[in-house]
Protein backbone atom coordinates (compact mmCIF):
# COMPACT_ATOMS: atom_id res chain seq x y z
CA UNK A 1 0.00 0.00 0.00
CA UNK A 2 1.31 3.43 -0.94
CA UNK A 3 2.38 5.80 1.80
CA UNK A 4 -0.16 8.69 1.72
CA UNK A 5 2.35 10.94 3.45
CA UNK A 6 5.19 10.51 0.97
CA UNK A 7 7.80 11.89 0.75
CA UNK A 8 7.42 11.95 4.56
CA UNK A 9 7.94 8.56 6.14
CA UNK A 10 4.98 6.98 7.91
CA UNK A 11 6.98 7.06 11.13
CA UNK A 12 7.54 10.81 10.77
CA UNK A 13 3.85 11.36 9.99
CA UNK A 14 2.84 9.36 13.05
CA UNK A 15 5.16 11.33 15.32
CA UNK A 16 3.96 14.58 13.79
CA UNK A 17 0.44 13.59 14.87
CA UNK A 18 1.44 12.73 18.43
CA UNK A 19 -0.45 14.23 21.34
CA UNK A 20 2.75 15.52 22.96
CA UNK A 21 4.40 18.72 21.80
CA UNK A 22 7.94 17.38 22.20
CA UNK A 23 7.34 14.51 19.79
CA UNK A 24 5.67 16.79 17.25
CA UNK A 25 8.63 19.14 17.56
CA UNK A 26 11.02 16.25 16.96
CA UNK A 27 9.14 15.27 13.80
CA UNK A 28 9.16 18.88 12.58
CA UNK A 29 12.94 18.86 12.86
CA UNK A 30 12.98 15.81 10.62
CA UNK A 31 10.83 17.71 8.12
CA UNK A 32 13.22 20.66 8.37
CA UNK A 33 16.20 18.42 7.62
CA UNK A 34 14.43 16.71 4.72
CA UNK A 35 13.39 20.01 3.15
CA UNK A 36 16.92 21.39 3.51
CA UNK A 37 18.32 18.33 1.74
CA UNK A 38 15.77 18.56 -1.07
CA UNK A 39 16.50 22.27 -1.41
CA UNK A 40 20.23 21.68 -1.66
CA UNK A 41 19.52 19.10 -4.35
CA UNK A 42 17.21 21.57 -6.16
CA UNK A 43 14.34 19.07 -5.82
CA UNK A 44 11.58 21.64 -6.00
CA UNK A 45 8.87 19.09 -6.76
CA UNK A 46 9.70 17.09 -3.64
CA UNK A 47 9.49 20.22 -1.50
CA UNK A 48 6.13 21.05 -3.05
CA UNK A 49 4.93 17.53 -2.30
CA UNK A 50 5.93 17.86 1.35
CA UNK A 51 4.16 21.20 1.69
CA UNK A 52 1.06 19.80 0.00
CA UNK A 53 1.03 16.78 2.33
CA UNK A 54 1.42 19.03 5.36
CA UNK A 55 -1.56 21.07 4.24
CA UNK A 56 -3.80 18.22 3.06
CA UNK A 57 -3.09 15.58 5.69
CA UNK A 58 -2.29 17.73 8.70
CA UNK A 59 -3.18 21.42 8.74
CA UNK A 60 -6.69 20.89 7.34
CA UNK A 61 -7.30 17.74 9.39
CA UNK A 62 -10.05 17.59 12.00
CA UNK A 63 -7.56 15.94 14.33
CA UNK A 64 -6.23 18.79 16.49
CA UNK A 65 -2.88 17.11 17.11
CA UNK A 66 -2.41 16.64 13.38
CA UNK A 67 -3.23 20.30 12.84
CA UNK A 68 -0.71 21.40 15.42
CA UNK A 69 1.86 19.00 13.99
CA UNK A 70 1.32 20.36 10.50
CA UNK A 71 1.70 23.92 11.70
CA UNK A 72 4.98 23.30 13.47
CA UNK A 73 6.21 21.33 10.45
CA UNK A 74 5.47 24.24 8.10
CA UNK A 75 7.65 26.43 10.30
CA UNK A 76 10.31 23.71 10.21
CA UNK A 77 10.09 23.59 6.42
CA UNK A 78 10.64 27.33 6.29
CA UNK A 79 13.73 27.03 8.47
CA UNK A 80 14.99 24.27 6.18
CA UNK A 81 14.46 26.46 3.13
CA UNK A 82 16.17 29.49 4.62
CA UNK A 83 16.38 32.35 2.12
CA UNK A 84 14.56 30.20 -0.44
CA UNK A 85 11.42 30.41 1.69
CA UNK A 86 10.31 33.19 -0.64
CA UNK A 87 9.93 30.65 -3.47
CA UNK A 88 7.26 28.80 -1.48
CA UNK A 89 5.83 31.67 0.55
CA UNK A 90 2.20 31.12 -0.47
CA UNK A 91 2.31 27.38 0.23
CA UNK A 92 3.79 28.08 3.66
CA UNK A 93 1.73 31.05 4.81
CA UNK A 94 -1.78 30.48 3.47
CA UNK A 95 -2.47 27.21 5.33
CA UNK A 96 -1.29 28.87 8.54
CA UNK A 97 -3.54 31.89 8.02
CA UNK A 98 -6.56 29.61 7.78
CA UNK A 99 -5.77 28.20 11.22
CA UNK A 100 -5.54 31.59 12.91
CA UNK A 101 -9.33 31.66 13.15
CA UNK A 102 -9.66 28.05 14.32
CA UNK A 103 -12.18 27.41 17.09
CA UNK A 104 -9.54 25.69 19.21
CA UNK A 105 -7.36 27.99 21.30
CA UNK A 106 -4.29 25.77 21.12
CA UNK A 107 -4.51 25.55 17.34
CA UNK A 108 -4.73 29.34 17.10
CA UNK A 109 -1.69 29.65 19.33
CA UNK A 110 0.22 27.04 17.30
CA UNK A 111 -0.69 28.92 14.11
CA UNK A 112 0.49 32.21 15.59
CA UNK A 113 3.78 30.64 16.63
CA UNK A 114 4.19 28.96 13.25
CA UNK A 115 3.50 32.16 11.33
CA UNK A 116 5.98 34.05 13.51
CA UNK A 117 8.70 31.53 12.68
CA UNK A 118 7.93 31.57 8.95
CA UNK A 119 7.87 35.37 8.85
CA UNK A 120 11.12 35.51 10.82
CA UNK A 121 12.81 33.51 8.06
CA UNK A 122 10.99 35.09 5.13
CA UNK A 123 11.43 38.74 6.21
CA UNK A 124 10.62 41.05 3.27
CA UNK A 125 9.34 38.13 1.18
CA UNK A 126 6.08 38.29 3.13
CA UNK A 127 5.34 41.88 2.05
CA UNK A 128 3.10 40.77 -0.87
CA UNK A 129 1.03 38.78 1.64
CA UNK A 130 0.99 41.58 4.17
CA UNK A 131 -2.69 42.56 3.72
CA UNK A 132 -3.85 39.03 4.58
CA UNK A 133 -1.43 38.74 7.50
CA UNK A 134 -2.42 42.16 8.83
CA UNK A 135 -6.12 41.29 8.63
CA UNK A 136 -5.54 38.10 10.58
CA UNK A 137 -3.35 39.88 13.11
CA UNK A 138 -5.98 42.54 13.72
CA UNK A 139 -8.28 39.76 14.91
CA UNK A 140 -5.64 38.02 17.00
CA UNK A 141 -4.91 41.10 19.10
CA UNK A 142 -8.47 40.90 20.43
CA UNK A 143 -8.35 37.14 21.04
CA UNK A 144 -9.86 36.10 24.39
CA UNK A 145 -6.93 33.78 25.09
CA UNK A 146 -3.93 35.53 26.65
CA UNK A 147 -1.38 33.14 25.13
CA UNK A 148 -2.71 33.81 21.64
CA UNK A 149 -2.70 37.53 22.36
CA UNK A 150 0.90 37.37 23.62
CA UNK A 151 1.93 35.46 20.50
CA UNK A 152 0.21 38.01 18.30
CA UNK A 153 2.16 40.82 19.98
CA UNK A 154 5.46 39.13 19.11
CA UNK A 155 4.31 38.67 15.52
CA UNK A 156 3.13 42.28 15.42
CA UNK A 157 6.53 43.60 16.50
CA UNK A 158 8.29 41.45 13.93
CA UNK A 159 6.00 42.64 11.14
CA UNK A 160 6.56 46.26 12.09
CA UNK A 161 10.32 45.75 11.89
CA UNK A 162 10.00 44.16 8.45
CA UNK A 163 7.68 46.85 7.09
CA UNK A 164 10.00 49.57 8.40
CA UNK A 165 12.96 47.86 6.70
CA UNK A 166 10.95 47.48 3.48
CA UNK A 167 9.40 50.96 3.51
CA UNK A 168 10.56 51.77 -0.02
CA UNK A 169 8.80 48.74 -1.48
CA UNK A 170 5.86 48.64 0.92
CA UNK A 171 2.56 49.22 -0.91
CA UNK A 172 1.10 51.94 1.29
CA UNK A 173 -1.81 52.56 -1.08
CA UNK A 174 -2.93 48.98 -0.49
CA UNK A 175 -2.47 49.27 3.25
CA UNK A 176 -4.51 52.43 3.84
CA UNK A 177 -7.84 50.72 2.98
CA UNK A 178 -7.03 48.11 5.65
CA UNK A 179 -6.54 50.88 8.19
CA UNK A 180 -9.69 52.65 7.04
CA UNK A 181 -11.73 49.46 7.52
CA UNK A 182 -10.50 49.07 11.10
CA UNK A 183 -10.18 52.67 12.24
CA UNK A 184 -13.68 52.59 13.76
CA UNK A 185 -13.03 49.52 15.91
CA UNK A 186 -14.57 49.78 19.37
CA UNK A 187 -12.35 47.21 21.06
CA UNK A 188 -9.57 48.96 22.98
CA UNK A 189 -6.94 46.39 22.00
CA UNK A 190 -7.91 46.75 18.34
CA UNK A 191 -7.66 50.52 18.66
CA UNK A 192 -4.25 50.25 20.29
CA UNK A 193 -3.15 48.01 17.44
CA UNK A 194 -4.31 50.47 14.77
CA UNK A 195 -2.78 53.50 16.47
CA UNK A 196 0.53 51.70 16.88
CA UNK A 197 0.67 50.87 13.17
CA UNK A 198 -0.14 54.41 12.10
CA UNK A 199 2.52 55.68 14.52
CA UNK A 200 5.15 53.29 13.20
CA UNK A 201 4.47 54.26 9.59
CA UNK A 202 4.39 57.94 10.47
CA UNK A 203 7.86 57.61 11.97
CA UNK A 204 9.36 56.27 8.73
CA UNK A 205 11.05 59.17 6.87
CA UNK A 206 10.18 57.77 3.43
CA UNK A 207 6.47 57.62 4.24
CA UNK A 208 4.24 60.70 4.39
CA UNK A 209 1.17 59.66 6.34
CA UNK A 210 -0.21 63.22 6.34
CA UNK A 211 -1.32 62.66 2.75
CA UNK A 212 -3.66 59.90 3.95
CA UNK A 213 -4.87 61.75 7.04
CA UNK A 214 -8.32 62.72 5.66
CA UNK A 215 -9.12 58.99 5.42
CA UNK A 216 -8.29 58.17 9.03
CA UNK A 217 -8.70 61.44 10.96
CA UNK A 218 -12.34 60.88 11.91
CA UNK A 219 -11.58 57.44 13.33
CA UNK A 220 -8.61 58.75 15.31
CA UNK A 221 -10.76 61.44 16.91
CA UNK A 222 -13.35 58.84 17.85
CA UNK A 223 -10.65 56.85 19.60
CA UNK A 224 -10.15 59.76 22.01
CA UNK A 225 -13.40 58.73 23.69
CA UNK A 226 -12.01 55.30 24.64
CA UNK A 227 -12.20 54.32 28.30
CA UNK A 228 -8.51 53.37 28.42
CA UNK A 229 -6.18 56.19 29.39
CA UNK A 230 -3.41 54.56 27.35
CA UNK A 231 -5.50 54.94 24.19
CA UNK A 232 -5.98 58.65 24.96
CA UNK A 233 -2.23 59.04 25.42
CA UNK A 234 -1.26 57.15 22.27
CA UNK A 235 -3.88 58.82 20.11
CA UNK A 236 -3.19 62.28 21.51
CA UNK A 237 0.53 61.86 20.87
CA UNK A 238 -0.10 60.70 17.31
CA UNK A 239 -2.47 63.57 16.55
CA UNK A 240 0.07 66.05 17.97
CA UNK A 241 2.74 64.57 15.69
CA UNK A 242 0.46 64.93 12.69
CA UNK A 243 -0.33 68.54 13.55
CA UNK A 244 3.38 69.28 13.92
CA UNK A 245 4.02 67.78 10.49
CA UNK A 246 1.26 69.94 9.00
CA UNK A 247 2.76 73.06 10.59
CA UNK A 248 6.15 72.19 9.10
CA UNK A 249 4.73 71.51 5.64
CA UNK A 250 1.21 72.91 5.21
CA UNK A 251 1.17 72.05 1.51
CA UNK A 252 1.35 68.33 2.26
CA UNK A 253 -2.02 68.39 4.03
CA UNK A 254 -5.46 68.53 2.48
CA UNK A 255 -6.86 70.87 5.11
CA UNK A 256 -10.19 71.52 3.37
CA UNK A 257 -10.86 67.77 3.31
CA UNK A 258 -10.28 67.59 7.06
CA UNK A 259 -12.03 70.75 8.18
CA UNK A 260 -15.60 69.44 8.11
CA UNK A 261 -14.46 66.40 10.08
CA UNK A 262 -12.97 68.73 12.69
CA UNK A 263 -16.08 70.93 12.79
CA UNK A 264 -18.17 67.88 13.58
CA UNK A 265 -15.89 66.83 16.43
CA UNK A 266 -15.68 70.37 17.79
CA UNK A 267 -19.41 70.12 18.55
CA UNK A 268 -19.21 66.90 20.53
CA UNK A 269 -19.92 66.72 24.25
CA UNK A 270 -16.57 65.02 24.91
CA UNK A 271 -14.28 67.76 26.21
CA UNK A 272 -11.03 66.14 25.07
CA UNK A 273 -12.31 65.61 21.53
CA UNK A 274 -13.81 69.09 21.44
CA UNK A 275 -10.63 70.77 22.67
CA UNK A 276 -8.43 68.80 20.25
CA UNK A 277 -10.69 69.58 17.29
CA UNK A 278 -10.80 73.30 18.08
CA UNK A 279 -7.01 73.32 18.43
CA UNK A 280 -6.70 71.81 14.96
CA UNK A 281 -9.22 74.24 13.46
CA UNK A 282 -7.32 77.17 14.97
CA UNK A 283 -4.08 75.90 13.43
CA UNK A 284 -5.75 75.41 10.06
CA UNK A 285 -7.11 78.97 10.10
CA UNK A 286 -3.65 80.34 10.84
CA UNK A 287 -2.01 78.20 8.17
CA UNK A 288 -4.62 78.50 5.43
CA UNK A 289 -6.08 81.94 5.99
CA UNK A 290 -8.51 82.89 3.19
CA UNK A 291 -8.90 79.27 2.08
CA UNK A 292 -10.83 78.61 5.28
CA UNK A 293 -13.44 81.31 4.62
CA UNK A 294 -15.88 78.87 3.04
CA UNK A 295 -15.93 76.98 6.34
CA UNK A 296 -16.54 80.12 8.42
CA UNK A 297 -20.18 79.38 9.19
CA UNK A 298 -19.42 75.85 10.38
CA UNK A 299 -16.42 77.00 12.40
CA UNK A 300 -18.41 79.72 14.18
CA UNK A 301 -21.19 77.25 14.95
CA UNK A 302 -18.65 74.84 16.40
CA UNK A 303 -16.68 77.23 18.58
CA UNK A 304 -19.23 79.78 19.72
CA UNK A 305 -21.26 78.95 22.86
Amino acid sequence: MDNPYAPLSEACAKTLSDKTYDKRKLASQEVEKMVAEFNNAKSTKQIQKILKVLEREFVTSRDLNKKKGGLIALAGASIGLGKDTELFINELVNPILNCLSDADTKVRYAATESLYNVVKVARSSIVPLFPDIFSALSRLVTDPDQNVKNGSELLDRLLKDIVTESSQTFALDSFIPLLRERIYAKNSFARQFIISWISILNAVPEINMVVYLPEILDGLFQMLEDNMVEIHRMCGTLLAQFLRSIRNDPNSADMPAMTNILIGHAQTSNELIQFTAITWISEFVQLSGPRMMKFASGIFTAILP
